[in-house]
């Protein structure tokens, strides 16, 4: 079913129920949907004859999903920007993006003509009293909505999803940990800010399964203070972040499950999920079931699922990500792109119903990284990801970091997620980020920081240890050249370990 029919069929028969949670801000279904088709029948009037995407401008606001909703309802997609993203990258998308209508719900800086504000959205609301008609409704191939990520030339490009891919993920989705029935009316809780493709595995999972999002703003995930607090508060019983953020938690000796009685199921995408982290998750919510799932912004999120249990957790070291959702094939092609074998590493290659229908406006970078294949006797969408991995002999894949993440030291190719894995072999080692010293262009060393370790007295006398306990995994030229103890990671907007800030540390 359409996600927006399936909002509407709960507006009408669950209407009461909490949709949305904010701090005391909330919507009910009935609200969301009333509200929201008011307003689509504004974007409808207004921007007739254009079905330029719709920006909207915020930070985990109850509004920015009224405007989401309000924009695929009047048949166009929306283009979520988040306050955290710099003023020149606001600039750039929406001249990329030539809207057809651009909502600012927080005060907006960049460049921009013709803002509507929150103020200007509510009285919209208040005075269009029609509802927009269902026919206007994105549906099929439409597209629902464009999520800018970074690109290489430095250019966001612009990930375009339709509804068909947003619909067959959540099929799968509602079904991921626990199965859908038992999600219905549970807490989800928002970690990633809606311009982070993450946000959709945890706000369109809970509102197909007439759940409430309880929605993170970023001041309260900087400060433990009020993080812990609100966490216990959400009454949660679906998690969705990266493993960074659970991490961070994790450094409060509270974050358990007496904190959230409730925690039925942790949803893992984003990063890498170490054996650490899920052994330490295990042992504080032991009522709980960790997932680990794999998927770029262009296949729709995730596209992988495993279960992560105490005895995978101890046995196999890096973690799958899992196997391919039903709709989904993998393809492991080698440098000479030929098929690989099983076992045997590649690029992985991502075929199914959630791959994307290409980047907005950029015909020749989707002819790149998309193709078409058969499958089934059917033609599909395919995406070349840059990944690295393999399948193992039951199906399952796991993922090897990023082709492009790949330096040259003293004339020998490293991998850098290669280094960071084998430094989390390490028993008391949480995370470890290691990043390139460049100097003149050229790599001259590297840096690697630590979590989960017992704070040392000499950073140096720490730092020689460790690498001598490292070089039982790796050979000496891998071995970073320092190795630095942190108690907590620098992430970025994202919820994702913030490298470049790591690169000014080294």
């Amino acid at each position: 079913m359409n996600i927006l029919n399936r909002l509407h069929f709960y507006a009408q028969n669950h209407g009461q129920d909490i949709a949305i949670q904010s701090g005391d801000s909330f919507f009910t279904y009935a609200q969301l949907d009333d509200l929201s088709s008011r307003l689509a029948s504004y974007i409808e009037e207004r921007c007739r004859g254009s079905k330029a995407p719709v920006v909207v401008y915020g930070h985990k606001g109850i509004y920015m999903i009224l405007c989401f909703l309000a924009s695929v309802k009047s048949g166009r997609p929306y283009c979520p920007l988040d306050i955290s993203i710099p003023d020149t990258r606001v600039e750039d998308t929406i001249k990329t993006a030539q809207p057809s209508m651009v909502f600012a719900l927080e005060e907006m800086t960049a460049d921009v003509k013709g803002v509507i504000s929150l103020e200007e959205t509510k009285a919209i609301i208040e005075r269009t009293k029609e509802p927009i008609d269902e026919s206007c409704y994105v549906s099929g191939e439409d597209v629902f909505y464009i999520i800018f990520t970074s690109g290489s030339t430095g250019t966001p490009k612009g990930v375009q999803i339709t509804t068909d891919n947003l619909n067959h993920y959540l099929d799968w989705s509602v079904g991921l940990g626990t199965c859908a029935a038992d999600k219905l009316g549970k807490v989800f809780l928002n970690q990633a800010p809606f311009s982070f493709d993450l946000s959709v595995m945890d706000l369109y999972t809970c509102l197909a399964s007439r759940g409430t999002l309880y929605l993170l703003d970023k001041e309260v995930q900087l400060d433990f203070k009020r993080l812990i607090p609100a966490l216990k508060e959400s009454g949660a019983a679906v998690w969705v972040s990266t493993p960074s953020f659970a991490d961070m938690c994790m450094a409060d000796k509270s974050f358990c499950q007496e904190l959230m009685p409730k925690m039925e199921t942790f949803l893992f995408c984003g990063e890498t999920l170490t054996n650490s982290t899920a052994l330490k998750l295990l042992e504080r919510f032991p009522q709980a079931v960790i997932m680990n799932t794999y998927g770029p912004t262009e296949s729709t999120v995730a596209v992988t699922e495993i279960q992560v249990t105490k005895e995978l957790a101890e046995t196999v070291q890096p973690l799958p990500v899992g196997a391919a959702k039903p709709g989904t094939f993998f393809e492991i092609h080698r440098e000479d792109g030929k098929l690989a074998d099983t076992g045997e590493s590649g690029e992985i290659i991502i075929v199914g119903d959630t791959v994307s229908a290409g980047y907005f406006g950029r015909e020749d970078l989707s002819r790149k990284a998309f193709f078409n294949c058969m499958k089934n006797g059917r033609s599909c969408r395919a995406y070349r990801t840059g990944d690295k991995g393999y399948l193992d002999e039951q199906g399952n894949l796991h993922y090897q970091g990023r082709i492009d993440l790949q330096i040259k030291l003293n004339g020998y190719r490293i991998e850098i997620e290669d280094i960071e894995k084998n430094i989390a072999r390490l028993e008391e080692v949480s995370h470890a980020v290691v990043v390139p010293n460049i100097k003149e262009g050229k790599v001259k060393s590297l840096t690697a920081f630590v979590t989960g370790c017992a704070k040392p007295e000499s950073g140096f006398k720490f730092s020689k240890e460790m690498k001598e306990r490292l070089k039982a995994f790796l050979p000496a030229y891998m071995i970073p050249k320092k190795i630095v103890h942190m108690e907590n990671l620098p992430m970025n907007n994202n919820g994702k370990v913030d490298r470049k800030q790591l690169g000014g540390l080294a």
